[in-house]
């Protein structure tokens, strides 16, 4: 496997043995999207992180048991085939096949199943705060949220093109960070490749949206939190210590970041 960043040279990455946390949300998420979505997409799976902390949770004890009992049944793998049409209501923000059109919707194409299921999960308890996506995890069973973990996860996310005028920034900080101001390297918990770890739970990040991948650091950065769990906590800590100019190169960087499985880099430039 060799990846490259789309409209740059391609990155010589030493492994190194990092054991610094990085989030899980970062950029997550992944994680759905945060802003308000298209009239026409009644639909929309997206969600937005631009609430304040403060706001961005709410208890778990405030379930009915089911509700509660729910995100730790015990399920099966999911099933791709069964989470294919259990998907399609999220094509409206996410594209149908994971890969979003609208770059404020984060692709979920080759996204852990584990991470979607679980953030699913944390939108159907309100512990993870968007009104829409509420709505469209209400009705779920924590089987149905794996399926449709599944279906996304078998899906290729679309390469994406970094900024030249970035790329080295944002290279430079998502493979060694900078120690100097605490910032340990992306690369420590989202791989070098940017796949992630679905054991650890941190998400793929790699071919992301600038934009989406942006606006959530952004939001990191002020302190929003997406919800009470220990990896949620992660990235606000880690954010606060970037300056613009690091979120912008870095959300670039990812976005560029992509992997090929014939050992080929692959060109995207413009």
């Amino acid at each position: 496997m060799s990846f490259r960043l789309a409209g740059s040279r391609p990155a010589v990455v030493n492994a190194v043995a990092l054991v610094l946390a990085f989030s899980t949300s970062a950029v997550l998420a992944q994680n759905t999207p945060e802003q308000t979505p298209p009239k026409t997409a009644a639909t929309a799976t997206a969600s937005t992180a631009a609430k304040p902390a403060a706001a961005s949770s709410a208890p778990a004890a405030a379930l009915a048991p089911a509700e509660a009992d729910d995100h730790t049944a015990a399920t099966k793998p999911g099933d791709a085939t069964a989470g294919q049409a259990k998907a399609a209501a999220c094509g409206a923000c996410h594209g149908m096949d994971g890969n979003s059109t609208d770059a404020q919707y984060p692709k979920l194409a080759g996204q852990h199943e584990t991470y979607i299921a679980h953030q699913l999960h944390d939108f159907k308890s309100g512990s993870r705060q968007n009104a829409i996506m509420q709505g469209m995890a209400a009705p779920l069973s924590s089987q149905e949220m794996h399926d449709i973990g599944a279906y996304f996860a078998s899906k290729r996310s679309l390469p994406g093109v970094a900024d030249q005028a970035v790329v080295d920034q944002g290279q430079k900080l998502y493979r060694e960070g900078d120690p100097a101001r605490g910032i340990p390297a992306c690369m420590a918990c989202h791989g070098i490749d940017g796949r992630g770890n679905p054991g650890a739970m941190y998400p793929q990040l790699t071919s992301q949206h600038a934009q989406y991948v942006e606006a959530k650091l952004k939001d990191f950065h002020d302190g929003v939190t997406w919800s009470n769990d220990a990896h949620a906590q992660i990235m606000p800590t880690i954010a606060k210590k970037l300056d613009p100019q690091d979120i912008t190169a870095l959300a670039s960087y990812i976005e560029g970041l992509h992997v090929t499985d014939n050992n080929a880099p692959v060109s995207a430039s413009p």
